[in-house]
């Protein structure tokens, strides 16, 4: 797969400031995608009297009660559960200092789920993470907490969604410019909380932020990198989906063409908020429809922050993660986040989007250290077996 878009990333834009786009992109994706999730694009067409360029209000005034099962005030520049539990997991970095696996999940992100209230701007009051997250998420305390099952297995029966990739660009950055390391570390983490395709793409997403903290690395290239990586249903999804892409240069004719081209892998099916009696069950052949679509917008924007994120916000159905991954990846590269959209995000979400980025960057210096220490290591013992008489 080929793009015709080759555009480089930001020259040699440092460690620090690809941590600091990249989960900054990442929660005003996930904010500005909130309010439209699960619509189709004509649905929010309808609704907005055009498309959403920026922030905008719910869905339904009475956001309450529209939707019982899910009473949560998306909209009006609140993140929603990607970006919480992408904050939690850096507090899980924090905490452990080193790659994590699942035991890690188990014994540091479910206590973050269980433990101390924090504000949910969703629920605009203070409260656990476990009331906000949605029942896919809530399967990791009912397993670890409660089940008390391993870790490793603890993901297997959980439907199959995109719980488990919506917040792995930590793993990414941690990762940054080593793809394969991202990809496998999130795999093990993820299989606390997936299975199948919902873990496959778990681990791609991670090795596509590594690929796009990469000096001199482009959407293509991140692309290309995904696919070497990607096993099945997820990387012909992703084939598809981007070689569809690369003949776009604007999100809005590109909106049903994308669609068309990952339908065949997507179990949901068409209506969104019914999904069909197959939907998200394990298999090899299908895919999660967000990272597909996250990947071929980033295409389809070159890189460009604004460009897009609108895309995947306008895409409509899961736009929030699709929003969330593909503005991580394009902070990555290096694209600027537009700073009215981050000043509103963080005002409204009261949500302090700087102070993430400095702790995982310390981290994962201290992460690249430790490599570098057991690499060595591993190199003269490696040696000394050469040598050795």
């Amino acid at each position: 797969m080929t793009d015709r878009k080759g555009a480089s990333d930001a020259g040699g834009l440092p460690l620090d400031d690809r941590i600091s786009r990249a989960l900054t992109g990442a929660a005003v994706g996930d904010a500005l995608g909130g309010p439209v999730e699960g619509y189709s694009p004509e649905q929010i067409l309808e609704r907005h009297g055009g498309r959403v360029h920026g922030v905008v209000g719910p869905w339904f005034e009475d956001w309450r009660t529209a939707r019982p099962i899910a009473p949560y005030h998306k909209g009006d520049g609140h993140i929603t559960d990607d970006t919480l539990l992408t904050h939690a997991l850096i507090r899980v970095y924090e905490k452990v200092r080193d790659h994590l696996d699942a035991y890690a999940v188990a014994e540091h992100l479910v206590p973050e789920l269980t433990g101390e209230p924090r504000w949910i701007p969703e629920l605009e009051t203070e409260a656990i993470l476990l009331q906000r997250v949605f029942l896919a998420e809530k399967w990791l305390v009912a397993r670890l907490h409660y089940g008390h099952v391993d870790p490793r297995e603890a993901g297997a029966g959980n439907i199959v969604n995109c719980g488990a990739a919506m917040y792995m660009a930590p793993v990414g950055l941690v990762n940054a410019g080593h793809p394969a390391g991202a990809y496998a570390e999130a795999l093990d983490i993820a299989g606390a909380h997936q299975s199948s395709y919902g873990r496959e793409a778990a681990g791609v997403f991670a090795a596509g932020v590594a690929a796009a903290c990469t000096p001199g690395a482009t959407p293509a290239s991140v692309v290309e990198t995904c696919l070497s990586l990607a096993k099945d249903g997820t990387r012909a999804a992703i084939e598809a989906v981007c070689t569809t892409a690369a003949s776009y240069d604007s999100f809005e004719p590109a909106l049903a063409p994308l669609r068309a081209a990952v339908e065949p892998f997507d179990t949901v099916g068409p209506n969104y908020r019914a999904p069909s009696l197959g939907a998200r069950r394990p298999s090899r052949l299908h895919s999660i429809e967000e990272l597909p679509i996250a990947l071929g917008m980033l295409l389809v924007g070159g890189g460009d922050y604004r460009s897009t994120v609108l895309g995947a916000v306008n895409y409509g159905r899961d736009c929030d993660s699709i929003a969330t991954m593909s503005g991580a990846m394009a902070g990555a590269l290096g694209a600027e986040v537009p700073e009215e959209w981050a000043k509103q995000v963080a005002e409204a979400s009261r949500i302090d989007l700087s102070s993430p980025a400095l702790a995982l960057s310390q981290v994962t210096r201290e992460i690249y250290a430790r490599d570098l220490s057991r690499r060595r290591t591993h190199e003269a013992a490696f040696a000394a077996l050469l040598d050795a008489r």
